[in-house]
């Protein structure tokens, strides 16, 4: 279970464009992750940019960063996430989680209890 103050710190960290596709660059790279210049020459970030905005992700605990020779390599923190999803759905659609079933599981489709509260309303 994650913390308020650290699921805020996640949201508020993916809250800035360039953070946002910084980390959305990363889940294309999984736990392999990319080096820094990598990352910089995908968003076109100056180097000074990026690494501002590294430190904050990395801070928030949503990627993680490891050496590889003479480069820094970023990548997710897979369980840190799944911890923010975890918070989410736990604490959505007043206590009722199979209402926050992801649109991309039902092919874009509400289920059927949100079909309901629809035609009820």
């Amino acid at each position: 279970m994650i913390a308020d103050a650290d699921a805020l710190s996640a949201f508020a960290s993916l809250a800035q464009p360039t953070r946002l596709a910084i980390y959305r660059l990363l889940v294309g790279h999984g736990t392999e992750g990319l080096c820094a210049g990598d990352i910089a020459d995908a968003l076109a970030v100056p180097a000074t940019t990026l690494s501002f905005h590294l430190a904050h992700l990395h801070k928030a605990g949503l990627i993680m960063q490891r050496r590889d020779s003479r480069s820094l390599i970023y990548s997710l923190d897979i369980e840190r996430m799944n911890a923010v999803i975890a918070f989410l759905s736990d604490h959505c659609c007043g206590g009722r989680p199979e209402l926050c079933r992801p649109a991309s599981s039902s092919k874009g489709k509400p289920n059927e209890s949100v079909r309901r509260q629809r035609k009820a309303v």
